[in-house]
């Protein structure tokens, strides 16, 4: 299953390989940073902070293609805006973990087929 979509990048670079392996490589750098805060944010029940977080991985993701995570960030930062669905938050969380890592991996193939 494909997690990412390049068209968009594509086009935002109008297809420049170098500009579009400098995005992709900065996308790779920030999510562990991401996990990393998300999952600190919800263990110390920090939820603005949580959202802020969403708000900022939700740019990045769109970027890459990820438009169901990006509704799925876009959902957590309203709820903890909101204070409602605590109990979904983790699931949140977890989602984007494991998407962003399969991302990587597609991202990591795909500029390998850029060079």
């Amino acid at each position: 299953m494909a997690f990412t979509n390049l068209n968009y990048l594509e086009s935002i670079t109008e297809g420049d390989t170098v500009a579009m392996n400098e995005l992709i490589q900065l996308f790779i750098e920030q999510v562990p940073e991401f996990i990393a805060n998300l999952k600190k944010h919800l263990a110390e029940q920090q939820y603005i902070e949580l959202g802020k977080e969403a708000h900022k991985a939700k740019s990045s993701v769109m970027i890459m293609g990820m438009e169901n995570l990006s509704h799925d960030l876009k959902t957590l930062q309203l709820d903890t805006i909101s204070g409602i669905r605590k109990d979904t938050y983790a699931q949140h969380v977890q989602r984007f973990e494991t998407e962003c890592l399969s991302a990587v991996e597609e991202l990591k193939l795909a500029m390998s087929k850029m060079q």
